[in-house]
């Protein structure tokens, strides 16, 4: 595909609507056309957008057991997740028709293939005639993560070829994921999605270091969050009570291919960064280092990516 040398790009700071696909998803439509008459062509969404990251809750579990109260938590969130395809995607694919951008968002996607019990985090990736182009599942969940989501294979690591560059994303910290990125420079990326939950200083470093190792543009996109966005009829609320007032105070950027800021980091309420990419920046970046090109070296270092798709148990006569 012909590449154009500029395209305008849009990093939505938002938080979700907590536990509500539905309005999670209307926010995410209505933002979707405030970014596309700004003249975005490409408007990216943090990561859980729909329907939360549960900052703060434990879902009732510690070593050896669950509770009933974070059962039905968990029972909530798992309702208000995302089957792929669904009546949800297709209002996101009408939403990203409509303003004629492409749409990268993350959310709470819910199995559909197996068991329909398990959630992952996942981006999906919308063209701008509403075709859904593909989805990236998280491959490691962090950490209390790892109770809630399943982990994503090597069947969803796309980087799809648009007019405006390759689009690829990862998702928070998979991006510390030395053989992850490395996947991702190798299939050309140079708009490099990273949807997160990490506000920290360290963070910023981190993207930086991913603009100038992997010479692309970064959009890192985060929500911001108060306590107060919370439902107060969550069984485990309680568990909040020692939590910050400002439980996630965003930090979304957008950084060039030598590693500067374009959109410095906006801390402490929702925005929408717009930022002009001159793609031409990508090449004027390798005259001195190209991760997988004249700064390689294939002759020492291989990289082996199993794509195919990880299959489930299941029964066979």
């Amino acid at each position: 595909m012909t590449n154009q040398r500029n395209v305008r790009v849009a990093v939505v700071q938002a938080a979700s609507v907590i536990m509500d696909k539905e309005a999670s998803a209307e926010k995410a439509i209505a933002l979707t056309k405030e970014a596309g008459e700004k003249g975005a062509k490409i408007v990216v969404f943090p990561e859980a957008f729909i329907p939360a990251y549960p900052r703060g809750l434990s879902f009732g579990a510690v070593v050896g057991s669950r509770s009933p109260e974070g059962r039905k938590d968990w029972l909530r969130y798992w309702e208000n997740a995302v089957p792929v395809p669904s009546e949800t995607t297709k209002r996101l694919g009408e939403a990203a028709r409509e303003a004629g951008v492409y749409l990268v968002i993350g959310l709470i996607e819910r199995d559909t293939e197996y068991s329909g019990g398990t959630l992952y985090c996942s981006v999906l990736f919308f063209g701008p005639d509403g075709s859904l182009l593909g989805k990236h599942r998280k491959l490691k969940p962090t950490g209390s993560e790892r109770l809630i989501w399943g982990e994503g294979d090597g069947s969803t690591l796309p980087v799809f070829d648009t007019p405006y560059g390759k689009l690829g994303a990862l998702i928070c910290w998979e991006n510390y994921m030395p053989l992850a990125r490395a996947a991702m420079y190798a299939k050309g990326v140079q708009i490099y999605i990273a949807p997160t939950a990490d506000s920290r200083e360290l963070w910023q470093s981190t993207i930086r270091h991913i603009a100038a190792e992997g010479r692309c543009f970064v959009l890192s996109c985060n929500q911001y969050v108060n306590k107060e966005m919370y439902p107060k009829d969550l069984a485990g609320y309680a568990e909040l009570e020692h939590s910050p007032e400002e439980m996630c105070p965003g930090g979304s950027a957008i950084v060039g291919p030598l590693g500067d800021y374009i959109k410095e980091p906006v801390f402490g309420k929702e925005d929408i960064l717009i930022a002009d990419l001159d793609l031409h920046d990508i090449a004027y970046s390798q005259f001195d280092f190209d991760a997988v090109g004249h700064y390689s070296r294939p002759d020492v270092f291989q990289l082996l990516v199993n794509e195919e798709k990880k299959e489930n148990i299941h029964f066979k006569k």
